[in-house]
């Protein structure tokens, strides 16, 4: 240790030689110590070599020589550890390197931009520092003219430093397409690489860049058409898997057509291709992600990609990596894969939810891959939290289908994992799995008694306190789909947990989701008469009021007529109807919505009058007296003259003899 230490400081020491000659050897003698020795890196950062190279490098006393040998150096330094990139950027690295883009010199010039791609390459260095300083980008887009080096390296910088809307943007602003896009026929391998993967990033989720790309010529032919020849069997499969995803990218941005050829017949089969067993472990997950990417909004592709190549059966493959009798001769390739294998249960779990997000045939498919089931339970509790997720998406895509939450979640006890899962996992997880949750709970699902039993109502309430929209919806969602035909305990122990304070608070959330779904499950919590006035006598005032917050405040048609809808079920109680009747000023705000100029309105407000003054219940005459004074028959004799034949029949059902208005 005290031997390479004293060697280290030799190599440092040599930096301060005042013989520029002396130097520029002593910066040479380090490069070539240096190549594959991370000891040796680590040390000659930790002895302050870092901070006399960038002195050298940006002296403009320094040949050129020597500040190109600087920067080849520190290029060398930056292929350590992230420990080592750390160092580098902590010292102000990246601003010494772009200044250093400004000479004239090609050689320095390529040094400095090999040595920035290595460094922006690493996920630990903040790429925000390529933009801190405008004049950058434009400077490097002028540098694509100078040599294909500069072409290969400013193109990897831009593809892994554009992380958001607002990287694209600047990118696309500063001429990227018209820059990059002559460099797709480029002699360079590497240089076609770079530009494709460039436009790539770009097209991701960007309609403007996408519809930009659509119309590219390269070489007199359309970008689209080079695209496709890029994905041509012969090759590589680098190329082809890249130009896949920028027309995988571009589709989805809306650019390309879901029916397009160059979707259907190109970039789907080539991306099956990608998932087989003889392409390598990151091929195949690459391949399948962006698949599922592809295919997720689209029940055709879905259908199609379904039945293509057996892709189904192929991703079972995924769980079995790497094999007993895995072809795998080289021990450190076996050893990554190893490491890695949970990547590929990722994509398949993915690509699966995908897959069985819309169609009937293909679910019932998966469930009967072999232990496919089991896979899913297992992948629930794998220590990946990635696995966990796409784990918990395949599910959930899964439990969309009456079939399967009959059969397969119901033999495999589904629920008990997922309530698991629930108890303590990041939002993301956690969203997923209570949207699983809330299909758990339909009506038809046999799992829903034991999940009941389980004691979910109070994890449940907890969700819908929680800072995430998406979490509320899903808490109140499931508790809505628990309450529909549920048993009055089930009902009283909903609104003993969730109290009448949360509600309220429900009612006043500012996400339109959150409060659709805290009337549905109000309105499943006040069906039949018994739990009706049971809840009322209870809760009726601060419901009465919850009630009254809602039709006078500024809400969407919907609201207001889920709003109406409850106040009809309360009408419909024995006891529970009196709470509107002795409400005058709830009484004017229904006859207010009954002469509204939206049917939906009108409808929900007179189906609330008939189950106040139908005859065969006790009171409906002083009831109905008390209607008749108020002016609602004038009211009801106007909808008979409505032209909607629905309204125009409740006018006159509430007109005929069975009620004596």
């Amino acid at each position: 240790m005290q031997e390479v230490t004293a060697t280290s400081r030799h190599y440092v020491d040599r930096l301060f030689d005042p013989d520029p000659q002396k130097v520029l050897q002593g910066v040479i003698d380090m490069k070539n110590a240096v190549i594959g020795n991370n000891k040796q890196k680590a040390n000659l950062i930790v002895l302050g070599a870092v901070p006399r190279l960038l002195y050298l490098l940006q002296q403009s006393s320094s040949s050129a020589e020597l500040r190109a040998e600087c920067a080849v150096v520190l290029g060398s330094l930056a292929m350590g550890t992230e420990n080592n990139i750390k160092s580098l950027v902590d010292c102000h690295i990246i601003p010494a390197l772009l200044q250093g883009l400004l000479c004239l010199d090609l050689v320095f010039i390529e040094a400095c931009l090999r040595c920035l791609r290595t460094v922006f390459v690493s996920s630990v260095t903040p790429v925000q520092l390529l933009y801190t300083d405008h004049t950058v980008i434009p400077h490097l887009m002028s540098l694509l003219s100078r040599s294909q080096r500069t072409q290969e390296y400013v193109t990897q910088i831009f593809s892994h430093c554009c992380k958001t809307p607002e990287h694209q943007t600047v990118l696309f602003n500063h001429g990227a397409i018209q820059n990059i896009a002559p460099l797709l026929t480029s002699l360079s391998y590497k240089v076609r690489m770079q530009a494709l993967k460039c436009f790539s990033v770009l097209a991701y989720e960007n309609t403007q860049v996408s519809m930009t790309l659509v119309n590219v010529l390269v070489d007199g032919e359309l970008l689209c058409q080079v695209l496709v020849q890029m994905m041509q069997r012969d090759k590589p499969i680098e190329m082809q898997l890249t130009a896949a995803k920028c027309l995988t990218y571009m589709c989805r941005a809306g650019a390309i057509g879901t029916d397009d050829n160059c979707i259907v017949l190109k970039t789907l089969p080539c991306l099956v291709r990608m998932c087989s067993k003889d392409r390598l472990l990151e091929e195949r997950v690459e391949g399948a992600e962006t698949l599922a990417y592809l295919i997720e909004p689209d029940v055709e592709l879905q259908r199609i990609a379904s039945v293509t190549d057996h892709l189904v059966a192929m991703l079972a493959d995924y769980f079995k990596y790497p094999s007993s009798v895995s072809a795998i001769t080289d021990i450190k390739r076996l050893d990554h894969d190893l490491k890695h294998a949970h990547e590929l249960r990722q994509a398949a779990f993915k690509l699966y939810a995908s897959l069985g997000s819309n169609d009937e045939d293909v679910r019932k498919k998966i469930t009967e891959t072999e232990n496919m089931m089991d896979r899913i339970v297992s992948g629930l509790s794998e220590s990946s939290i990635k696995v966990r997720l796409a784990a918990v998406r395949c599910l959930h895509s899964l439990s969309r289908s009456v079939q399967q939450l009959r059969t397969s979640f119901h033999d495999h006890a589904v629920w008990k994992p997922l309530m698991k899962l629930l108890q303590n996992a990041p939002d993301e997880v956690l969203i997923m799995a209570s949207s699983t949750l809330c299909n758990l709970l339909l009506e038809f699902s046999p799992s829903k008694e034991p999940i009941l039993e389980s004691g979910v109502i109070e994890l449940l309430c907890s969700l819908t306190q929680s800072d995430s929209p998406a979490l509320r919806v899903n808490g109140i969602w499931a508790l809505m789909n628990m309450a529909f035909q549920a048993d009055q305990k089930v009902k009283v122990e909903i609104m003993r947990a969730l109290g009448t304070e949360q509600l309220f608070r429900l009612f006043s959330d500012p996400d339109t989701n959150v409060l659709m779904k805290t009337l549905g499950l109000l309105r499943n919590l006040l069906s039949t008469r018994p739990h009706i006035d049971q809840i009322m006598s209870s809760h009726g005032k601060q419901i009465m009021q919850a009630v009254t917050l809602i039709l006078e405040g500024e809400h969407s048609i919907e609201v207001k007529e889920q709003t109406l809808c409850i106040l009809a079920n309360i009408a419909d109680g024995n006891t529970a109807k009196e709470l509107i009747m002795t409400n005058d000023d709830m009484l004017q705000k229904v006859k207010y919505y009954m002469g509204h100029s939206n049917v939906k309105l009108q409808l929900a407000a007179t189906f609330c009058i008939s189950n106040l003054v139908w005859n065969e219940e006790n009171g409906s005459q002083e009831r109905q007296d008390k209607l008749r004074e108020m002016g609602f028959v004038d009211i009801l004799h106007k909808l008979t003259q409505a032209s909607d034949s629905n309204l125009s029949d409740s006018g006159w059902n509430l007109l005929d003899d069975k009620v004596n208005f």
